[in-house]
């Protein structure tokens, strides 16, 4: 029985999961839109909606609380200043995974998450290679 087993092990031990979720979600902040693999996009979604609900409550404990979680002050600032208060009026449900085809290499499936109401701007900001739907073999 799998009672109460509630998140994928994605093949790393505990601390390299929290650097793997850390890192991606410090990127999602900064992109507003990152492509991964389907399951680690899908165990990256709840991590990234408590910190957008954090930030959208503001003061000092919950800054902290997303400052250990996410150990980046610019992205910090980015949550707090910009994404927070752009999610104000709605109850949850920032984030998307757009299923976005198989990789070449692996065959692993391939997701894009993004924030709903993502400013597009910000993908160009240090994004390297975009990948585009023509780079996905059709599933």
């Amino acid at each position: 029985m799998r009672h109460r087993v509630g998140h994928r092990k994605l093949q790393r031990t505990s601390s390299h999961r929290a650097a793997l979720f850390r890192n991606m979600a410090a990127a999602l902040i900064k992109h507003e839109q990152i492509t991964t693999t389907t399951a680690k996009a899908k165990e990256l979604r709840p991590y990234v909606e408590k910190l957008v609900t954090l930030a959208k409550k503001g003061g000092l404990s919950n800054r902290r609380i997303a400052h250990s979680r996410i150990m980046d002050e610019a992205q910090e600032r980015k949550l707090f200043d910009v994404i927070g208060p752009r999610y104000e009026g709605r109850n949850g449900g920032y984030t998307r995974i757009v299923k976005a085809g198989i990789r070449m290499s692996d065959a692993a499936p391939i997701a894009i998450i993004e924030f709903v109401d993502r400013d597009v701007s910000a993908k160009g900001q240090d994004s390297g290679p975009v990948m585009t739907e023509g780079d996905f073999q059709a599933a």
